[in-house]
C-alpha cells in the first residue's frame, strides 16, 4: 500500500513562491509515476507536474511551464514541488498521487493519493 503526505501550503501575494512536499511510502517501483494534481473550487482536478520513476523526465501542465519546478530526493522518499511567480488562477487544494505504473498520459492512471494541501494566492 502506497502512503503519501503532502505539506507546505499557505498564502501567499501573487508573485510569491511556495514549495510543496510529499512523503512517500510503500512500494514505487522504476515503471511509475508520481506528481501532483490541483483542484479549484468549481473546477475539475488537473495535472501539474510529474515524473517518470524510471529515468529523469518530467512532465508539466502549460500552464506552470517555467514557473513550477518538480523534484525528488529518493534518500528521503520525498518529492518536491517549487511554484514561483505565483498566480490568483493557481490557487487551490493540490494534491500527491501515485500511478502506479505510469498510464497512457502522464495525468492518467493514478490510483493513491494524499489528502491534500492548500494553496491560496491572492492578488
Amino acid at each position: 500500500l502506497v502512503q503519501l503526505v503532502e505539506s507546505g501550503g499557505g498564502s501567499v501575494q501573487a508573485g510569491g513562491s511556495l514549495r510543496l512536499s510529499c512523503i512517500a511510502s510503500g512500494p514505487i517501483y522504476g515503471s511509475d509515476c508520481i506528481g501532483w494534481f490541483r483542484q479549484a473550487p468549481g473546477k475539475e482536478r488537473e495535472g501539474v507536474a510529474a515524473f517518470y520513476t524510471g529515468d529523469t523526465t518530467t512532465y508539466y501542465a502549460d500552464s506552470v511551464k517555467g514557473r513550477f519546478t518538480i523534484s525528488r530526493d529518493n534518500a528521503k522518499n520525498t518529492m518536491y514541488l517549487q511554484m514561483n511567480r505565483l498566480k490568483p488562477e493557481d490557487t487551490g487544494m493540490y494534491y500527491c498521487a501515485a500511478a502506479l505504473p505510469c498510464g497512457a498520459n502522464w495525468t492518467l492512471g493514478y490510483k493513491y493519493w494524499g489528502q491534500g494541501t492548500q494553496v491560496t494566492v491572492s492578488s
